[in-house]
């Protein structure tokens, strides 16, 4: 229904407003065209710049994600293919734009604000739970970025989270627009109508094999069986017997000593502050205080409202001054005035006093003896792999390889290239790289030793290959009967339909009609759209139809697996305004979230129009470390430099 709210923007008052709002967007948006710049940015919107190394790492997020989704690893030349890099581009395309618009606008944050929020991330934090410069830079570098790249990328994300606070704190929906859904959905209809069901026609006569070939032929795509291979798959796997190998107390006891500093709880405190730039009440506050009167009693006396901080890191206080102070008193202990850089002056009341906690062998000994037997299990999967591979090498086959290193092969398939098995069901023990060398050697080939992490290692020999085959028709006749039979009782059922609906059109009733056929008419009197689609009993394109239709229109459609209806409407009513006023009250969050969507879309289409965002599909498929040969699916060419 929003698409009729959403027409608004067609009329020629939205195109005033929307004309004068270019015009202030076209000012805030001149590029400095006489001084060029030069970068190796994948993405260019004004100051703003992806680069190679933070393209990639976008890429590589969202085609883990599409991975996830078809449940198999997907290459970066699968996901080129797909045109996954043209999707990641444009999206980076669409943010950076955006980010800048909102930098030319003015709203950006204060270098404070990203400072507090950096000092909030725990990951940045030493084992004192201080924040530390070091470990923030290795963390960054660990991912591929700089400091100030993560900063300005905190930045746009503080900004972008303010204007859309800002826009909904302002958002109102007008009561009109819940009122014009509600009266589409109470809108009634009076229906005669009657239900087809498969007694209600003559059986179909039971198909002849030519038939049943005939549809074979007709389905053949979809019938075809896949691809199916049987593999012989050798596996060495750490996690199958880590639970059997035996603990080794000296190696727990030395990674007790490795991990019990990063394993401790630093001290936490929790206090109350209370920030004023007048010292004269700073010093009075901290006498109330002191003399035991209650802080919030304390806080409505003076006008200073407290703040409460509970079990705080010293890294997690923003204010130095206050850190410091704080993790230097005692539980109880009040203290002020104390110089703040950020607030003038400041008093504070230590609550509580949480200690460091170091925690012992014991407490750890589970965890750490399950991560020694993981270790001793791990290299005992490298002899083992070492093994193998120096008596494959020798000439010897997967089988007698296998054995010298103390496995045993097992007989994997038929399975499709997805990993299932003739039942239709997943296959056990198959995993995405398997599937990939299965169905990338030909038959009798065999595979190297394969790294999957974690300890865990297969080789395997592609044993036998079936290629695509059509079933016969003895192998699936009883299936294609029953289609057959179903087809074949849809169409009557239909046709049956059409000519009742012919019949009532010249003047058969209603019952004369259902009685021909064996069923019963009725009626559907103040039916509502809304009622059918809470129902679900009738198919959305039949009650589309139903309010669709005209005051005495004969129509017939699907309303059922299995039953098909024919309807004629008898009157109209518009929605009752008692109704419409109840339901146009409970509609405002719903259209305002929908709304409020439309908004961000239209801004950052906005941002997108006045930024004019430069994205090189070159450079981004460089970054990805692929060359023309790489790209033998990808038809779409680069929109900013030369081609690969």
């Amino acid at each position: 229904m929003l698409a009729a709210i959403r027409a608004f923007a067609k009329s020629w008052v939205a195109q005033v407003l929307i004309g004068l709002l270019v015009v202030s967007f076209s000012v805030w948006g001149i590029r400095d065209v006489l001084h060029p710049r030069f970068s190796d940015a994948v993405v260019t919107a004004g100051a703003h710049e992806t680069s190679p190394n933070e393209f990639k790492r976008m890429f590589d997020g969202m085609r883990e994600q599409a991975g996830q989704q078809a449940g198999q690893d997907m290459s970066i030349s699968d996901a080129v293919a797909a045109g996954l890099d043209q999707r990641a581009l444009t999206e980076v395309e669409a943010a950076d734009a955006f980010a800048e618009y909102l930098r030319r606008i003015g709203l950006a944050p204060a270098p404070a604000l990203i400072l507090n929020q950096l000092r909030q991330q725990p990951g940045f934090f030493n084992a004192l739970g201080q924040f530390d410069k070091e470990t923030y830079e290795q963390k960054l570098n660990s991912v591929g970025l700089t400091p100030k790249q993560y900063e300005s990328l905190m930045a746009d994300d503080v900004a972008q989270n303010h204007l859309a606070a800002a826009l909904a704190a302002g958002l109102k929906t007008p009561d009109i627009y819940g009122a014009v859904i509600a009266s589409y959905e109470l809108e009634s209809r009076n229906v005669s109508y009657l239900l087809l069901n498969p007694k209600s026609v003559p059986q179909p006569a039971a198909p002849t094999d030519a038939q049943l070939q005939t549809l074979i032929t007709q389905n053949a795509a979809a019938l075809t069986r896949p691809e199916v291979r049987t593999v012989s798959l050798v596996r060495f796997s750490a996690k199958a017997i880590a639970p059997s190998m035996p603990v080794d107390e000296a190696a727990v006891q030395k990674l007790y000593a490795f991990r019990k500093d990063s394993l401790s709880q630093p001290e936490k405190r929790s206090l109350i502050e209370f920030s004023t730039r007048d010292a004269a009440k700073a010093a009075s506050i901290v006498a109330a205080l002191k003399a035991g009167q209650d802080p919030d009693a304390v806080g409505k006396s003076s006008g200073v409202t407290p703040i409460t901080m509970a079990d705080k890191l010293q890294g997690g206080i923003v204010d130095p001054a206050v850190a410091s102070a704080a993790f230097s008193a005692q539980a109880g202990q009040v203290l002020g005035p104390i110089t703040s850089g950020l607030a003038g002056y400041a008093v504070i009341k230590l609550v509580k006093i949480t200690p460091a906690a170091v925690p012992t062998l014991e407490s750890l000994r589970p965890q750490l003896e399950a991560d020694v037997k993981t270790d001793a299990a791990i290299q005992k999967v490298f002899d083992g792999v070492k093994k193998y591979g120096d008596v494959h090498d020798s000439g010897a086959s997967l089988t007698a390889a296998a054995r010298a290193a103390g496995v045993t092969p097992v007989i994997l398939g038929p399975i499709t290239a997805q990993g299932v098995g003739m039942n239709g069901q997943p296959t056990p023990g198959v995993t995405p790289k398997v599937l990939k060398e299965a169905f990338s050697l030909p038959q009798g080939g065999e595979s190297e030793m394969e790294d999957e992490g974690n300890g865990e290692y297969f080789a395997l020999r592609v044993e036998k290959i079936a290629p695509p085959t059509l079933p016969s028709l003895a192998e699936i006749k009883p299936q294609l009967t029953q289609v057959y039979m179903q087809q074949a009782l849809a169409k009557a059922m239909a046709d049956k339909a059409d000519a009742l609906v012919q019949a009532i059109q010249k003047g058969q009733s209603f019952e004369a009609a259902a009685a021909s056929v064996g069923v019963k008419a009725g009626v559907l009197n103040g039916v509502s759209r809304a009622a059918l689609q809470q129902g679900k009993q009738i198919a959305p394109a039949m009650i589309e139809t139903i309010f669709a239709a005209k005051k005495g229109q004969v129509f017939d459609g699907q309303v059922g697996q299995a039953q098909v209806m024919v309807a004629r409407i008898d009157d109209a009513h518009p929605a009752a305004g008692v109704d419409v006023a109840r339901a146009t009250a409970g509609q405002g969050p719903a259209i305002a979230k929908e709304i409020f969507q439309d908004m961000g879309d239209a801004t950052r289409a906005v941002a997108i129009s006045v930024i004019k965002p430069q994205g090189d599909l070159t450079a981004a498929r460089q970054a990805l470390g692929l060359s023309a040969s790489d790209l033998p699916k990808s038809s779409a060419p680069p929109r900013r430099g030369p081609s690969l």
